[in-house]
């Protein structure tokens, strides 16, 4: 390769490492999505004491595939009181569908499977039955009530 060869190439090779480093820099930071929290107030009105051992438990999904089994929590959370609080933060999608269930056995943890057998259910809804979405604008807080009984159970 001849010097003048050398010379051109070596020129090309800066030309182009100059070009991709101004274009990476001209590019503007993309920022982190803002995450959105729900906070619901659960209404249980079932015959079962509510406290530390038998918990309310909250799940929130992405889909309303839930309902027939075909959806894994995103988030969840717990309360030891009737009309107890939960908060969950760090939802990433909007909108999210809830579901709650209160543990009549005391050694479900939320987090090892399904709910128990016999643990009463429900949904937060408007129409019943059918999941109402919850929509989340970004770096917002969602606040819903969820109200159940003892009408539906695990089977």
């Amino acid at each position: 390769m001849t010097f003048m060869k050398r010379v051109l190439l070596a020129a090309g090779v800066i030309g182009l490492t100059s070009m991709v480093a101004g274009a990476q820099q001209s590019k503007p930071e993309e920022k982190p999505a803002a995450s959105r929290t729900l906070k619901a107030k659960i209404n249980y009105t079932g015959a079962g004491t509510v406290d530390e051992k038998h918990k309310v438990f909250l799940f929130v999904f992405d889909s309303p595939d839930f309902m027939q089994g075909g959806s894994m929590p995103i988030g969840f959370g717990s309360t030891s009181a009737k009309d107890g609080t939960v908060t969950v933060s760090d939802l990433s999608v909007s909108p999210i569908y809830i579901a709650v269930c209160y543990d009549p056995t005391g050694g479900y943890d939320g987090q090892s499977g399904p709910p128990p057998s016999g643990a009463s259910m429900g949904i937060y809804a408007k129409t019943p039955g059918t999941p109402e979405p919850v929509k989340i604008e970004p770096g917002k807080t969602a606040e819903v009530t969820v109200p159940f009984d003892d009408s539906f159970k695990m089977p």
